[in-house]
Protein backbone atom coordinates (compact mmCIF):
# COMPACT_ATOMS: atom_id res chain seq x y z
CA UNK A 1 0.00 0.00 0.00
CA UNK A 2 2.81 2.42 0.89
CA UNK A 3 4.63 1.79 -2.40
CA UNK A 4 1.38 2.29 -4.34
CA UNK A 5 0.80 5.63 -2.62
CA UNK A 6 4.37 6.79 -3.25
CA UNK A 7 4.55 5.79 -6.92
CA UNK A 8 0.99 5.65 -8.32
CA UNK A 9 -1.88 7.30 -6.48
CA UNK A 10 -2.69 8.12 -2.86
CA UNK A 11 -6.33 7.11 -3.32
CA UNK A 12 -9.69 7.86 -1.70
CA UNK A 13 -9.62 9.80 1.56
CA UNK A 14 -12.06 8.47 4.13
CA UNK A 15 -13.58 10.73 6.80
CA UNK A 16 -15.82 9.15 9.48
CA UNK A 17 -16.10 5.95 7.47
CA UNK A 18 -17.18 7.49 4.15
CA UNK A 19 -16.12 9.72 1.24
CA UNK A 20 -15.60 13.38 2.07
CA UNK A 21 -19.03 15.00 1.67
CA UNK A 22 -18.55 17.85 4.06
CA UNK A 23 -18.05 21.56 3.29
CA UNK A 24 -20.21 23.99 1.29
CA UNK A 25 -23.91 23.43 0.51
CA UNK A 26 -24.18 20.85 -2.27
CA UNK A 27 -20.41 20.55 -2.76
CA UNK A 28 -17.22 20.00 -0.78
CA UNK A 29 -15.16 23.04 -1.89
CA UNK A 30 -16.32 26.30 -3.47
CA UNK A 31 -14.79 25.75 -6.93
CA UNK A 32 -16.56 22.41 -7.63
CA UNK A 33 -19.93 22.52 -9.38
CA UNK A 34 -22.95 21.81 -7.16
CA UNK A 35 -23.91 18.12 -6.85
CA UNK A 36 -20.64 17.04 -8.48
CA UNK A 37 -20.29 13.36 -7.57
CA UNK A 38 -16.94 12.80 -9.30
CA UNK A 39 -14.13 11.13 -7.29
CA UNK A 40 -12.08 14.37 -7.47
CA UNK A 41 -14.83 16.41 -5.78
CA UNK A 42 -15.19 13.93 -2.92
CA UNK A 43 -11.63 13.41 -1.78
CA UNK A 44 -10.01 11.04 -4.27
CA UNK A 45 -6.32 11.93 -4.58
CA UNK A 46 -5.11 11.03 -8.07
CA UNK A 47 -1.53 12.27 -7.51
CA UNK A 48 1.26 10.20 -5.98
CA UNK A 49 3.40 11.33 -3.06
CA UNK A 50 6.42 11.39 -5.38
CA UNK A 51 4.82 13.90 -7.80
CA UNK A 52 3.12 15.97 -5.07
CA UNK A 53 -0.53 17.00 -4.60
CA UNK A 54 -2.68 19.58 -6.35
CA UNK A 55 -4.12 22.23 -3.96
CA UNK A 56 -7.56 20.59 -3.62
CA UNK A 57 -5.93 17.18 -3.04
CA UNK A 58 -3.64 18.69 -0.42
CA UNK A 59 -6.69 20.10 1.36
CA UNK A 60 -8.55 16.76 1.41
CA UNK A 61 -5.37 14.96 2.52
CA UNK A 62 -4.94 17.45 5.36
CA UNK A 63 -8.58 16.95 6.46
CA UNK A 64 -8.22 13.22 6.99
CA UNK A 65 -4.68 13.62 8.35
CA UNK A 66 -5.97 15.93 11.02
CA UNK A 67 -8.81 13.53 11.80
CA UNK A 68 -6.15 10.84 12.29
CA UNK A 69 -4.13 13.05 14.66
CA UNK A 70 -7.24 13.86 16.69
CA UNK A 71 -8.01 10.17 16.88
CA UNK A 72 -4.56 9.38 18.23
CA UNK A 73 -4.62 12.27 20.70
CA UNK A 74 -7.98 11.18 22.11
CA UNK A 75 -7.14 7.48 22.20
CA UNK A 76 -3.77 7.69 23.95
CA UNK A 77 -5.15 8.54 27.41
CA UNK A 78 -7.88 5.90 26.99
CA UNK A 79 -5.26 3.23 26.36
CA UNK A 80 -3.20 4.42 29.34
CA UNK A 81 -6.21 4.32 31.63
CA UNK A 82 -7.13 0.86 30.36
CA UNK A 83 -3.69 -0.41 31.42
CA UNK A 84 -3.98 1.24 34.83
CA UNK A 85 -7.32 -0.43 35.44
CA UNK A 86 -6.07 -3.83 34.32
CA UNK A 87 -2.99 -3.59 36.53
CA UNK A 88 -5.10 -2.67 39.56
CA UNK A 89 -7.66 -5.40 38.96
CA UNK A 90 -5.15 -8.19 38.31
CA UNK A 91 -2.23 -7.14 40.59
CA UNK A 92 -2.92 -9.78 43.24
CA UNK A 93 -3.33 -12.80 40.93
CA UNK A 94 -0.53 -15.23 41.76
CA UNK A 95 0.19 -18.89 41.02
CA UNK A 96 -0.08 -20.71 44.35
CA UNK A 97 1.97 -23.73 45.44
CA UNK A 98 -0.82 -26.13 44.42
CA UNK A 99 -0.76 -24.78 40.84
CA UNK A 100 -4.02 -22.83 41.11
CA UNK A 101 -4.32 -19.13 40.32
CA UNK A 102 -5.65 -17.22 43.34
CA UNK A 103 -6.32 -13.65 44.33
CA UNK A 104 -5.23 -11.99 47.59
CA UNK A 105 -8.17 -13.38 49.57
CA UNK A 106 -7.34 -16.94 48.47
CA UNK A 107 -10.27 -17.32 46.04
CA UNK A 108 -9.48 -19.55 43.09
CA UNK A 109 -9.69 -17.81 39.71
CA UNK A 110 -8.24 -20.66 37.62
CA UNK A 111 -7.65 -24.25 38.73
CA UNK A 112 -4.65 -24.43 36.43
CA UNK A 113 -3.05 -21.41 34.76
CA UNK A 114 -4.24 -21.25 31.14
CA UNK A 115 -5.78 -24.76 31.35
CA UNK A 116 -2.42 -26.58 30.94
CA UNK A 117 -0.30 -24.72 33.52
CA UNK A 118 2.48 -24.05 30.99
CA UNK A 119 4.48 -20.81 31.32
CA UNK A 120 4.01 -18.63 28.22
CA UNK A 121 7.72 -17.80 28.05
CA UNK A 122 8.60 -21.51 28.01
CA UNK A 123 5.94 -22.65 25.55
CA UNK A 124 8.29 -24.62 23.29
CA UNK A 125 9.79 -26.61 26.18
CA UNK A 126 6.46 -27.03 27.98
CA UNK A 127 7.94 -25.69 31.22
CA UNK A 128 5.31 -25.29 33.95
CA UNK A 129 4.59 -21.90 35.49
CA UNK A 130 6.32 -21.57 38.86
CA UNK A 131 4.55 -20.80 42.17
CA UNK A 132 4.69 -17.10 43.04
CA UNK A 133 4.63 -15.98 39.39
CA UNK A 134 2.78 -12.65 39.20
CA UNK A 135 0.75 -13.62 36.16
CA UNK A 136 -1.89 -10.94 36.80
CA UNK A 137 0.61 -8.13 36.23
CA UNK A 138 2.13 -9.97 33.25
CA UNK A 139 -1.33 -10.15 31.67
CA UNK A 140 -2.03 -6.46 32.36
CA UNK A 141 1.29 -5.49 30.77
CA UNK A 142 0.73 -7.72 27.73
CA UNK A 143 -2.60 -6.00 27.04
CA UNK A 144 -1.31 -2.55 27.95
CA UNK A 145 1.45 -2.79 25.36
CA UNK A 146 -0.92 -4.02 22.64
CA UNK A 147 -3.56 -1.40 23.38
CA UNK A 148 -0.94 1.34 23.08
CA UNK A 149 -0.15 -0.01 19.58
CA UNK A 150 -3.83 -0.04 18.76
CA UNK A 151 -4.03 3.70 19.26
CA UNK A 152 -2.44 4.01 15.84
CA UNK A 153 -4.14 1.36 13.70
CA UNK A 154 -7.88 1.26 13.45
CA UNK A 155 -8.91 -0.46 10.28
CA UNK A 156 -12.35 0.58 9.11
CA UNK A 157 -13.79 -1.80 6.55
CA UNK A 158 -14.91 0.96 4.16
CA UNK A 159 -16.74 -0.27 1.08
CA UNK A 160 -16.77 -3.89 2.27
CA UNK A 161 -20.16 -5.59 2.14
CA UNK A 162 -20.15 -6.33 5.86
CA UNK A 163 -21.72 -4.61 8.84
CA UNK A 164 -19.99 -1.63 10.45
CA UNK A 165 -18.83 -3.10 13.76
CA UNK A 166 -16.90 -1.34 16.52
CA UNK A 167 -13.27 -2.45 16.29
CA UNK A 168 -9.88 -1.78 17.76
CA UNK A 169 -9.36 -0.02 21.07
CA UNK A 170 -12.97 1.19 21.49
CA UNK A 171 -14.23 -2.40 21.30
CA UNK A 172 -11.57 -3.75 23.70
CA UNK A 173 -12.57 -1.05 26.21
CA UNK A 174 -16.24 -1.89 25.68
CA UNK A 175 -15.60 -5.57 26.49
CA UNK A 176 -13.38 -4.98 29.52
CA UNK A 177 -15.86 -2.44 30.90
CA UNK A 178 -18.59 -5.08 30.44
CA UNK A 179 -20.90 -2.36 29.08
CA UNK A 180 -24.59 -3.09 29.38
CA UNK A 181 -25.13 -2.43 25.65
CA UNK A 182 -22.42 -2.65 22.99
CA UNK A 183 -22.27 0.30 20.59
CA UNK A 184 -22.88 -1.95 17.58
CA UNK A 185 -24.66 -5.11 18.76
CA UNK A 186 -24.48 -7.78 16.05
CA UNK A 187 -25.05 -11.48 15.44
CA UNK A 188 -23.76 -14.21 13.15
CA UNK A 189 -26.46 -16.75 12.39
CA UNK A 190 -25.62 -20.11 10.80
CA UNK A 191 -28.43 -22.19 9.29
CA UNK A 192 -29.51 -25.83 9.46
CA UNK A 193 -28.53 -28.14 6.58
CA UNK A 194 -31.71 -27.91 4.50
CA UNK A 195 -31.74 -24.08 4.73
CA UNK A 196 -28.03 -23.70 3.99
CA UNK A 197 -28.44 -22.28 0.47
CA UNK A 198 -28.64 -18.75 -0.87
CA UNK A 199 -32.38 -18.67 -1.57
CA UNK A 200 -33.46 -20.05 1.83
CA UNK A 201 -30.90 -17.89 3.63
CA UNK A 202 -32.28 -14.73 1.99
CA UNK A 203 -35.86 -15.65 2.90
CA UNK A 204 -34.91 -16.35 6.53
CA UNK A 205 -32.92 -13.09 6.65
CA UNK A 206 -35.93 -11.13 5.36
CA UNK A 207 -38.15 -12.79 7.95
CA UNK A 208 -35.69 -12.07 10.78
CA UNK A 209 -35.31 -8.35 9.99
CA UNK A 210 -37.69 -6.29 12.08
CA UNK A 211 -40.18 -4.41 9.89
CA UNK A 212 -41.88 -1.39 11.41
CA UNK A 213 -45.10 0.06 10.03
CA UNK A 214 -43.24 3.18 8.83
CA UNK A 215 -41.21 0.97 6.44
CA UNK A 216 -44.27 -0.34 4.56
CA UNK A 217 -46.36 2.84 4.31
CA UNK A 218 -46.34 5.22 1.36
CA UNK A 219 -48.01 8.05 3.29
CA UNK A 220 -49.68 8.82 6.60
CA UNK A 221 -51.81 11.84 7.37
CA UNK A 222 -54.56 13.24 9.59
CA UNK A 223 -57.92 14.23 8.11
CA UNK A 224 -58.86 17.10 10.43
CA UNK A 225 -62.50 17.25 9.26
CA UNK A 226 -63.37 13.64 10.17
CA UNK A 227 -60.61 13.16 12.79
CA UNK A 228 -59.23 10.12 10.97
CA UNK A 229 -55.65 8.97 10.56
CA UNK A 230 -55.24 7.71 6.99
CA UNK A 231 -52.39 5.34 6.12
CA UNK A 232 -51.38 4.49 2.54
CA UNK A 233 -49.59 1.14 2.21
CA UNK A 234 -46.72 0.37 -0.20
CA UNK A 235 -47.58 -3.02 -1.77
CA UNK A 236 -44.01 -3.75 -2.90
CA UNK A 237 -42.58 -3.16 0.59
CA UNK A 238 -45.27 -5.47 2.03
CA UNK A 239 -44.31 -8.28 -0.35
CA UNK A 240 -40.62 -7.89 0.54
CA UNK A 241 -41.53 -8.26 4.21
CA UNK A 242 -43.49 -11.48 3.47
CA UNK A 243 -46.78 -10.23 4.98
CA UNK A 244 -50.20 -9.23 3.72
CA UNK A 245 -52.47 -6.32 4.57
CA UNK A 246 -54.73 -8.50 6.74
CA UNK A 247 -51.75 -9.48 8.87
CA UNK A 248 -50.86 -5.78 9.31
CA UNK A 249 -54.42 -5.07 10.54
CA UNK A 250 -54.26 -8.06 12.88
CA UNK A 251 -50.91 -7.02 14.42
CA UNK A 252 -52.06 -3.42 14.91
CA UNK A 253 -55.27 -4.60 16.60
CA UNK A 254 -53.29 -6.81 18.99
CA UNK A 255 -51.15 -3.75 19.82
CA UNK A 256 -54.32 -1.85 20.74
CA UNK A 257 -54.93 0.27 17.62
CA UNK A 258 -58.48 0.08 16.27
CA UNK A 259 -57.63 0.06 12.53
CA UNK A 260 -59.95 -0.61 9.62
CA UNK A 261 -58.98 -1.71 6.12
CA UNK A 262 -59.41 0.37 2.95
CA UNK A 263 -58.75 -0.77 -0.65
CA UNK A 264 -55.27 0.81 -0.69
CA UNK A 265 -54.47 1.08 3.00
CA UNK A 266 -55.85 1.60 6.50
CA UNK A 267 -57.55 4.22 8.62
CA UNK A 268 -58.12 4.90 12.33
CA UNK A 269 -61.34 6.60 13.42
CA UNK A 270 -60.50 8.93 16.31
CA UNK A 271 -63.61 11.12 16.44
CA UNK A 272 -63.74 11.09 20.26
CA UNK A 273 -60.10 12.09 20.85
CA UNK A 274 -58.44 15.51 20.99
CA UNK A 275 -55.86 16.54 18.38
CA UNK A 276 -52.90 16.21 20.75
CA UNK A 277 -53.75 12.54 21.30
CA UNK A 278 -54.31 12.01 17.54
CA UNK A 279 -50.82 13.39 16.79
CA UNK A 280 -49.27 11.16 19.46
CA UNK A 281 -51.08 8.11 18.07
CA UNK A 282 -49.90 8.93 14.54
CA UNK A 283 -46.25 8.95 15.67
CA UNK A 284 -46.69 5.91 17.93
CA UNK A 285 -48.30 3.70 15.27
CA UNK A 286 -45.37 4.24 12.88
CA UNK A 287 -43.03 2.46 15.33
CA UNK A 288 -45.13 -0.72 15.68
CA UNK A 289 -43.15 -3.84 14.70
CA UNK A 290 -45.22 -5.83 12.21
CA UNK A 291 -42.96 -8.81 11.66
CA UNK A 292 -39.44 -10.04 12.29
CA UNK A 293 -37.33 -10.13 15.41
CA UNK A 294 -37.26 -7.09 17.69
CA UNK A 295 -34.00 -5.03 17.65
CA UNK A 296 -32.68 -6.56 14.40
CA UNK A 297 -32.53 -3.52 12.15
CA UNK A 298 -30.33 -4.80 9.30
CA UNK A 299 -29.53 -8.19 7.79
CA UNK A 300 -26.92 -9.35 5.31
CA UNK A 301 -26.29 -12.79 3.84
CA UNK A 302 -22.62 -13.68 3.26
CA UNK A 303 -20.95 -16.89 2.12
CA UNK A 304 -18.24 -18.35 4.36
CA UNK A 305 -16.76 -21.53 2.92
CA UNK A 306 -19.73 -23.85 2.40
CA UNK A 307 -21.99 -21.95 4.75
CA UNK A 308 -24.41 -19.11 4.12
CA UNK A 309 -24.30 -16.89 7.21
CA UNK A 310 -26.75 -14.14 8.15
CA UNK A 311 -25.01 -11.12 9.69
CA UNK A 312 -27.26 -8.75 11.61
CA UNK A 313 -27.07 -5.27 13.06
CA UNK A 314 -28.77 -5.59 16.43
CA UNK A 315 -28.91 -8.63 18.67
CA UNK A 316 -31.74 -10.70 20.14
CA UNK A 317 -30.38 -14.12 21.06
CA UNK A 318 -33.45 -15.48 22.83
CA UNK A 319 -35.83 -15.04 19.90
CA UNK A 320 -33.32 -16.07 17.21
CA UNK A 321 -32.66 -19.39 18.98
CA UNK A 322 -36.32 -20.34 18.59
CA UNK A 323 -36.45 -19.26 14.92
CA UNK A 324 -37.16 -21.97 12.35
CA UNK A 325 -34.15 -22.96 10.23
CA UNK A 326 -31.52 -21.49 12.55
CA UNK A 327 -28.70 -23.78 13.72
CA UNK A 328 -28.86 -23.24 17.49
CA UNK A 329 -25.35 -24.51 18.15
CA UNK A 330 -23.80 -21.88 15.90
CA UNK A 331 -25.47 -18.59 16.73
CA UNK A 332 -23.05 -15.90 17.86
CA UNK A 333 -23.93 -12.60 19.50
CA UNK A 334 -21.46 -9.93 20.63
CA UNK A 335 -23.62 -8.74 23.53
CA UNK A 336 -21.98 -10.01 26.73
CA UNK A 337 -24.86 -9.61 29.15
CA UNK A 338 -27.37 -11.07 26.73
CA UNK A 339 -25.17 -14.15 26.16
CA UNK A 340 -24.74 -14.52 29.93
CA UNK A 341 -28.49 -14.36 30.59
CA UNK A 342 -29.51 -16.69 27.72
CA UNK A 343 -26.64 -19.20 27.55
CA UNK A 344 -25.04 -18.82 30.96
CA UNK A 345 -21.78 -17.54 32.43
CA UNK A 346 -19.50 -20.11 30.73
CA UNK A 347 -20.68 -18.89 27.31
CA UNK A 348 -20.07 -15.28 28.36
CA UNK A 349 -16.53 -16.22 29.43
CA UNK A 350 -15.88 -17.81 26.04
CA UNK A 351 -17.31 -14.75 24.28
CA UNK A 352 -14.91 -12.44 26.15
CA UNK A 353 -11.95 -14.63 25.12
CA UNK A 354 -13.07 -14.89 21.47
CA UNK A 355 -13.79 -11.18 21.07
CA UNK A 356 -10.50 -10.05 22.65
CA UNK A 357 -8.47 -12.47 20.52
CA UNK A 358 -10.40 -11.48 17.38
CA UNK A 359 -9.70 -7.77 17.83
CA UNK A 360 -6.05 -8.23 18.71
CA UNK A 361 -5.37 -10.49 15.72
CA UNK A 362 -7.35 -8.23 13.36
CA UNK A 363 -4.95 -5.42 14.30
CA UNK A 364 -1.99 -7.60 13.36
CA UNK A 365 -0.82 -7.91 16.97
CA UNK A 366 0.10 -11.05 18.88
CA UNK A 367 -0.98 -11.45 22.49
CA UNK A 368 -1.04 -14.97 23.92
CA UNK A 369 -4.60 -16.23 24.38
CA UNK A 370 -3.85 -17.27 27.97
CA UNK A 371 -3.92 -13.59 28.85
CA UNK A 372 -7.45 -13.26 27.47
CA UNK A 373 -8.44 -16.37 29.45
CA UNK A 374 -7.16 -14.89 32.69
CA UNK A 375 -8.98 -11.59 32.12
CA UNK A 376 -12.20 -13.44 31.24
CA UNK A 377 -11.94 -15.75 34.28
CA UNK A 378 -11.38 -12.74 36.52
CA UNK A 379 -14.41 -10.95 35.04
CA UNK A 380 -16.78 -13.89 35.55
CA UNK A 381 -15.31 -15.57 38.66
CA UNK A 382 -18.09 -14.18 40.89
CA UNK A 383 -20.78 -15.84 38.73
CA UNK A 384 -21.84 -12.61 36.99
CA UNK A 385 -20.10 -10.56 34.33
CA UNK A 386 -18.23 -7.71 36.00
CA UNK A 387 -16.18 -5.01 34.29
CA UNK A 388 -12.63 -3.98 35.13
CA UNK A 389 -13.79 -0.73 36.70
CA UNK A 390 -14.05 0.77 40.17
CA UNK A 391 -17.69 -0.39 40.27
CA UNK A 392 -16.85 -3.90 39.00
CA UNK A 393 -13.95 -6.17 39.96
CA UNK A 394 -11.98 -3.52 41.84
CA UNK A 395 -14.97 -2.85 44.12
CA UNK A 396 -14.88 -6.51 45.19
CA UNK A 397 -11.32 -6.35 46.54
CA UNK A 398 -10.93 -6.90 50.27
CA UNK A 399 -8.12 -4.40 50.81
CA UNK A 400 -9.18 -0.87 51.71
CA UNK A 401 -5.77 0.53 50.74
CA UNK A 402 -5.85 -1.19 47.34
CA UNK A 403 -9.24 0.35 46.51
CA UNK A 404 -8.20 3.77 47.82
CA UNK A 405 -4.96 3.70 45.82
CA UNK A 406 -6.99 3.22 42.65
CA UNK A 407 -9.78 5.85 42.72
CA UNK A 408 -12.10 7.75 45.13
CA UNK A 409 -9.66 7.48 48.08
CA UNK A 410 -11.64 9.59 50.55
CA UNK A 411 -14.85 7.68 49.87
CA UNK A 412 -13.08 4.33 50.48
CA UNK A 413 -11.54 5.47 53.77
CA UNK A 414 -14.80 6.98 55.08
CA UNK A 415 -16.70 3.79 54.20
CA UNK A 416 -14.04 1.59 55.82
CA UNK A 417 -14.04 3.68 58.98
CA UNK A 418 -17.83 3.57 59.25
CA UNK A 419 -17.93 -0.22 58.89
CA UNK A 420 -14.77 -0.99 60.91
CA UNK A 421 -12.93 -2.71 58.05
CA UNK A 422 -9.55 -4.39 58.59
CA UNK A 423 -6.85 -4.60 55.93
CA UNK A 424 -4.88 -7.86 55.97
CA UNK A 425 -2.19 -6.43 53.66
CA UNK A 426 -2.45 -9.52 51.51
CA UNK A 427 -1.83 -8.10 48.04
CA UNK A 428 0.70 -5.93 46.22
CA UNK A 429 -0.21 -2.26 46.37
CA UNK A 430 -0.87 -2.00 50.12
CA UNK A 431 2.53 -3.51 50.92
CA UNK A 432 4.24 -1.09 48.55
CA UNK A 433 2.48 1.78 50.35
CA UNK A 434 3.82 0.49 53.69
CA UNK A 435 7.28 -0.27 52.22
CA UNK A 436 7.08 -3.99 52.92
CA UNK A 437 7.91 -6.99 50.71
CA UNK A 438 5.00 -7.95 48.46
CA UNK A 439 3.50 -11.48 48.63
CA UNK A 440 4.51 -12.28 45.06
CA UNK A 441 7.51 -14.16 43.60
CA UNK A 442 10.23 -14.51 46.23
CA UNK A 443 8.04 -12.60 48.70
CA UNK A 444 5.41 -15.37 48.64
CA UNK A 445 6.98 -18.01 50.88
CA UNK A 446 7.20 -17.45 54.64
CA UNK A 447 10.21 -18.81 56.51
CA UNK A 448 10.13 -20.98 59.64
CA UNK A 449 13.33 -21.38 61.67
CA UNK A 450 13.95 -23.92 64.41
CA UNK A 451 15.77 -22.05 67.16
CA UNK A 452 18.51 -24.02 68.91
CA UNK A 453 21.42 -23.30 71.29
CA UNK A 454 21.50 -20.37 73.68
CA UNK A 455 18.67 -18.51 71.92
CA UNK A 456 16.16 -21.31 72.48
CA UNK A 457 13.67 -20.55 75.19
CA UNK A 458 14.41 -22.72 78.21
CA UNK A 459 11.10 -24.13 79.39
CA UNK A 460 10.98 -23.72 83.14
CA UNK A 461 11.08 -27.12 84.66
CA UNK A 462 8.06 -27.79 86.77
Amino acid sequence: MNITQIACSVGQQVLHGRRIDFGYTGRTLSFFKKDDLSPKAHGFIYSSLMDGFKPDEFFFGAMTGRDGLMDVALRTPKSGYLYRRLANALQDLVVAYDGTVRDASGSIVQFKYGIDGVDISEKHTGGKVVPGEAIGVVTAQSFGEASTQMVLNVFRSAGVAEMQVTQGLPRIIEILDARKLPKTPSMEIYLEKEYNNEKAARVIAEKIKEVKLKEVISEIGIDFGTKKIKIGVDGKALRLAHIGLDKVVEVLKVKGFDVKKLSDGLFLDMAKEDFKFIYKTKEKIKEVILTGVKKISQVLVVKRGKDYVILTAGSNLKEILSFKGVDNDRVLSNDLHEVASVLGIEAARQLIINEINKIISSQGLAVDEKHAMLVADMMVSSGAVKGITRMGIIADKNSVLAKAAFETAVKQFVQATKTGKKDRLASVIENIILNQPVPVGTGLPGLLVKVTGDLARKDKKK
